[in-house]
């Protein structure tokens, strides 16, 4: 059986032996290579070509990111960041290494982590990760992501792409792959936006504290984590902390403990669901990039209702796994490239 050929790259020599030696624990996974910064991590991809990369974000000589922005503009491989979710210049560098096609993050091992979950769920996140079908980002060679160019493409309709009259509010849902895209939807929303947009997006715990700041950093929204009793009176951009579920109620947000849908909380589905009760055809909402099914049923009882349903296609998907469910459920109204997304919700307003 042909191995899982690992890249480790990781400054701290502790570390880095303790990541080598739980991999070397699996009769799986073979590690090829070892980097202790961001130019050897660069060179070992391209003589090597590993499978998947386990990358640290800040390395000395050339930090995690830019070698994340260079080895996915010219060598595209899976990769891991493996990250520390405490400091916060290091939580805006992985955001930024998910946007720039980075597939998943995962906390660094603590000390008092001794029952071996930390390593056994390491193992099992490479694994995934390998799995995912990453694709060239040109963000290395234009210099900035906010240089891409907008390439027009032709949409698939599933059904005809009437919008719903007096839409009231967007939605969207997204999982591995969602960073980037998040960022792309919302950038392409004009200032002023008057709706509100509700954003699910299932990452790990540690790494949602700072993530509303770092959306907001990088677009020209206001973007805050969803609270209690918040009323959708004025636009904004509310995200779902993690851990908890993002419903509607009396036109009010509102956050449940109610158990995880498809593994997931907060659940994609369980605040699509409330906004078909809630809103009906006065409501929008997108299912982008992820793996898994959470967000499929939700978008068809939102298009049952008379919404505006939208679903990426899989040519700019980083993981053709959630719209690729909503698409078979027949739960998409339409079916757009990543950047035909803001336009059609930009229409709306």
């Amino acid at each position: 059986m042909k191995r899982l050929r690992v890249l480790v790259v990781e400054d701290s020599v502790t570390v880095r032996k303790r990541l080598c030696e739980v991999l070397a624990g699996d009769p799986a996974i073979e590690v090829v290579g070892e980097a202790e910064d961001g130019k050897q991590a660069i060179e070992l991809c391209r003589s090597l070509r590993p499978d998947v990369i386990s990358l640290d974000m800040i390395l000395p000589v050339m930090s995690g990111l830019t070698a994340t922005e260079y080895i996915m503009a010219y060598c595209p491989t899976p990769i891991l960041v493996v990250s520390s979710s405490i400091n916060r210049g290091e939580l805006f560098k992985t955001y930024e290494a998910l946007a720039a096609g980075a597939v998943e993050v995962l906390e660094k091992p603590r000390p008092d982590d001794v029952d071996g979950n930390w390593e056994r769920h390491y193992i099992a996140m490479l694994k995934l990760v390998a799995r995912v079908k990453v694709v060239t980002h040109l963000r290395a060679r234009l210099g900035s992501a906010r240089e891409l160019p907008t390439v027009p493409m032709v949409p698939q309709v599933f059904a005809p792409p009437h919008a719903p009259r007096n839409c009231q509010i967007v939605a969207i849902g997204a999982s591995t792959g969602g960073p980037g895209a998040i960022v792309d939807v919302l950038r392409g929303l004009p200032t002023g936006f008057s709706l509100p947009v509700l954003i699910i997006i299932h990452i790990n715990a540690p790494f949602d504290t700072a993530f509303a700041d770092w959306l907001d950093d990088q677009t020209s929204h206001e973007v805050r984590l969803a609270t209690v009793g918040q009323p959708l009176i004025k636009p904004g951009v509310y995200l779902a902390p993690s851990g908890r579920h993002l419903v509607v109620q009396g036109r009010k947000l509102q956050l449940t403990d109610d158990a995880p849908r498809h593994s997931c909380r907060p659940s994609i589905d369980v605040l699509f669901e409330s906004l078909a009760v809630e809103y009906g055809h006065a409501a929008a909402a997108c299912l982008l990039t992820g793996m898994g099914q959470d967000g499929a049923r939700g978008l068809l009882m939102l298009r049952q209702a008379g919404a505006l349903t939208i679903a990426q296609d899989e040519a700019t998907s980083v993981v053709y796994g959630m719209p690729r469910e909503a698409v078979l459920l027949g739960a998409a109204q339409r079916i757009l490239s990543l950047s035909e997304i803001a336009p059609a919700l930009a229409a709306l307003a």
